[in-house]
Formats: C-alpha cells, structure tokens, sequence
C-alpha cells in the first residue's frame, strides 16, 4: 500500500548509477524535499520520455528547494549506461537486491513481472508524503502536474 498523504514516508539509502548510497534521509536533512519517480525500466520507451521531460526541465525538478530521485528496480550497470546515452544527470537509483524492496514499501511493486509501478511521492523535509500517484503499466504520467504541486510548496 503507498504511504497516505500526511503520512511519514519509509526511508531508505539505494546505490546510484555510480554504486554510491543515496538516502532519503541525506536529502531530508539538507532541507530539501525529494520527488520519488519509481518507473518500470531503464531503457523504456514511456519511462524514457518522461525522465527525458525531468532532464529538459531539471532546475524545476531538482534545486535548492527539491531534489529528483528517480527509482527502478534495474542493477546499477543498466542505470549506468542508461544514464550515460541519455544525458541523464539526477540520481537513478537501483532497487535491484532485495529486489523491489523500496518499491513494495511505496506499495509501487509488481512483484509478477518484478518492476516498479510508475509511483510518484513528494515528500517534505519532516519526511511527511504530500503529493502520490500512481500509475499502473503503459500509463504515462504527466511531468507538468509535478511542476504544478513543485510551484505550489
């Protein structure tokens, strides 16, 4: 089940591209909130155009007042080179082992075909949810209503 709005949001620390730890805490504690984007897979077709719209648009995304954390459950060799032929340049994170464990915390994992539904949480820095969604597959999300809830903090 994803955490409820109002909530406190599970924490947790995921390697990135590089194999670096990356916890929701780390941003939290710097004053920031985070958009989690959970996505199905690296190299996909929707997942790909809506990081690609993040990536256009990243100082909405990821600044003084927010940082992007972009979730799926790929091992960081596929992010890495995903990140790297895309030109992404915000954190993609692995929750490849134990497989979809964040996920599953977020109430985001399909455990069937073992990838991320496309969830999208704001948390605040007291670790309170205040914006969810979740899509289920081949259902694109729609980065300008992230900007929207972004414009409205």
């Amino acid at each position: 089940m994803a955490p409820e709005i109002g909530r406190t949001a599970p924490g947790f620390t995921l390697p990135d591209a590089q194999r670096q730890p990356v916890s929701l805490d780390s941003v939290l504690d710097s004053g920031r909130s985070a958009l989690i984007v959970f996505y199905p897979f690296a190299f996909s077709g929707i997942c790909g155009g809506e990081l690609e719209a993040v990536q256009d648009s990243l100082d909405t995304f990821q600044n003084d007042r927010v940082q992007i954390l972009a979730v799926s459950c790929d091992p960081t060799f596929a992010l890495a080179a995903w990140a790297g032929s895309a030109g992404f340049s915000f954190p993609l994170l692995s929750d490849f082992w134990p497989h979809g464990a964040v996920a599953s915390q977020y109430g985001v994992f399909n455990a069937d075909k073992g990838m991320a539904l496309r969830g999208t949480f704001l948390v605040l820095p007291d670790g309170r949810v205040s914006f969810a969604e979740v899509n289920q597959p081949g259902e694109p999300r729609d980065p300008d209503g992230w900007r929207r809830v972004l414009g409205a903090m």
